[in-house]
């Protein structure tokens, strides 16, 4: 069974501009290694935010939850944000949408200690609930988010 899922997850990370974003080829799946400590790249993912006019709907730490229930966790933390003159578009298209919205990016202290910083790209929401048209809108997102990112990992 190992042999069977060994091979498919190692190739599924891509490393892209020299280590520092991974890609995970089939999902979307993208991570900035930061260049800062845990507590300091959650606070400026949280600033920079805010700075671009979107709001922290919420901060979910599930090492606390973990601790609380008797079990360890390094730090895992996901930041739920939004700007509903974003996303409310894609949702007024299909309002399905919604199970996707707002945003989440999620910080973590991997193995080794290096803090990590990951998200889906948001085209994965027009994908999945079939948004068509929306290129303009998705643009504005992504790149947002990219920007949002960098500056979290950034020294």
């Amino acid at each position: 069974m190992f042999q069977m899922l060994a091979i498919p997850i190692a190739t599924m990370v891509i490393v892209l501009s020299g280590g520092s974003v991974t890609r995970a080829q089939d999902a979307d799946w993208i991570v900035k290694e930061s260049a800062a400590d845990f507590a300091a790249t959650v606070q400026v993912l949280q600033a920079e935010i805010e700075k671009r006019g979107a709001t922290v709907v919420a901060t979910v730490d599930h090492a606390a939850a973990a601790r609380k229930s008797g079990l360890e966790l390094p730090p895992t933390t996901v930041i739920i944000f939004g700007n509903p003159a974003l996303g409310t578009p894609l949702m007024q298209k299909r309002q399905t949408a919604g199970i996707d919205l707002p945003l989440r990016v999620l910080v973590w202290a991997d193995a080794g200690g290096k803090v990590q910083v990951g998200y889906w790209l948001p085209s994965r929401i027009t994908d999945a609930h079939e948004i068509g048209n929306a290129d303009e809108v998705m643009d504005k997102i992504a790149a947002a988010l990219s920007a949002i990112t960098d500056a979290a990992v950034a020294r």
